[in-house]
């Protein structure tokens, strides 16, 4: 119950003054993904090699991102690192490393796990919750955001520098 507190809920967490409902939802689309079934959208086995190994590759090469953001991102956040959006009451702004390539890199982190798992299994279901989990992270990183700009006079400088959630595009 302690490491609760340390990352910011409140003892009446269920006004979810602190984004603890994004937290839920985020836990909820989560195991929603993992149990999605596996559609494939192709069957490679009719193709060349050459596409089986194109498919590794950019199952690779996403799955590498990922770990890259979600790893540098909670090392770099150190003692600010909470699940919830709200920024914590001694918290500092982070700008250097991975934050100044993407300002959410552990939320980025997420929908490239996800979208190399689809790439991965071929599956259709799970190119579209990649999606979802896109648009869930872009709508809780902007309710995040609008308390990081209260907390943080600079913060509006640095997100006119910085992309969102993928790095160099948005």
């Amino acid at each position: 119950m302690n490491q609760f507190k340390e990352w910011g809920f409140s003892t009446q967490w269920w006004r979810g003054e602190k984004g603890e409902y994004w937290v839920l939802g985020q836990t909820v689309l989560s195991v929603g993904f993992a149990l999605l079934p596996v559609y494939p959208a192709i069957a490679l086995d009719h193709f060349s090699p050459i596409w089986k190994y194109a498919d590794w590759g950019l199952t690779g090469i996403f799955g590498l991102i990922a770990l890259l953001l979600l790893f540098s991102g909670s090392l770099e956040l150190g003692a600010n690192l909470t699940p919830l959006p709200h920024p914590k009451h001694d918290g500092e702004l982070v700008t250097g490393g991975v934050y100044a390539l993407v300002r959410h890199p552990i939320y980025s982190g997420v929908i490239f796990l996800a979208i190399a798992y689809s790439c991965w299994k071929l599956s259709l279901a799970h190119a579209i919750g990649a999606m979802i989990l896109l648009l869930f992270f872009d709508i809780k990183a902007r309710k995040e955001e609008s308390w990081l700009s209260t907390k943080f006079s600079d913060y509006d400088q640095y997100r006119s520098q910085v992309k969102k959630l993928i790095p160099w595009i948005y």
